[in-house]
């Protein structure tokens, strides 16, 4: 067994296993979007950042990539992590702003602004498509092409494959196949109508204090500032 501290608890994985892999198992929320459990780990999205070290050696790695480490520090929900996933989100629906999937996130981190040029592009990048082609359907019919700009997915030579079973593993894993709820024209590139507010002791800590980091819910700082305020006024 690995020993390692996650947001200051001391925890303990199987060898072999990832960051992600053990925040899962103790119920850490970390949001994923190029992970799946049934296939290898790409790295792409970037969303499920964590931060490692301490001090000035502390970095942001990819969780479903990053061993766990014997004695290694890992923080889930530092301030510093919540900003570059909502910059990650913003980037994401900037390049795809019709995903259900990605206006569900920015809902969750509270991202109502995009900063970055919309360019309603079909594709994300992600590789889900291509590694649930690979891997689980062993057919191998769709691959990335080209670099940077230029880089996308499709057939060879662009071409009707004959590896392609129509099976729809691709359209059952893209995650931006599923338009958002006002559909292909929405009013803005934000939707916000499931807004959820981030963790409210990120606003006096540099990290969330328990694991209740979806529900947004305030209680072990609405009372202690509730206290202060009195006496003040006393």
């Amino acid at each position: 067994m690995i020993n390692l501290r996650i947001d200051g608890l001391d925890v303990q994985a199987e060898d072999g296993w990832t960051i992600l892999e053990t925040c899962q198992f103790y119920g850490i929320d970390i949001p994923t979007l190029c992970y799946d459990h049934g296939l290898s780990p790409y790295g792409a999205c970037r969303l499920c950042l964590v931060e490692i070290g301490e001090g000035k050696n502390a970095k942001l790695v990819s969780s479903c990539t990053y061993p766990a480490l014997e004695g290694l520090k890992v923080k889930s929900h530092s301030n510093r992590i919540i900003k570059a996933r909502k910059i990650v989100i913003e980037l994401m629906i900037a390049r795809c702003p019709n995903s259900k999937t990605l206006q569900d996130l920015a809902s969750k981190y509270n991202v109502q602004k995009i900063r970055f040029k919309i360019k309603h592009e079909d594709c994300l990048l992600c590789g889900l498509c291509v590694r649930m082609c690979k891997e689980q359907m062993m057919s191998g019919a769709i691959d990335f092409i080209g670099r940077g700009k230029d880089r996308r997915i499709t057939t060879a030579f662009d071409e009707k494959s004959d590896l392609c079973r129509t099976c729809g593993g691709c359209m059952y894993i893209c995650p931006i196949c599923e338009l958002r709820c006002q559909g292909p024209d929405p009013p803005g590139a934000v939707c916000g109508s499931c807004l959820e507010m981030s963790p409210t002791c990120l606003d006096f800590s540099s990290e969330a204090q328990c694991f209740m980091v979806e529900s947004g819910c305030g209680t072990c700082v609405r009372n202690p500032i509730k206290k202060n305020v009195n006496e003040m006024e006393e």
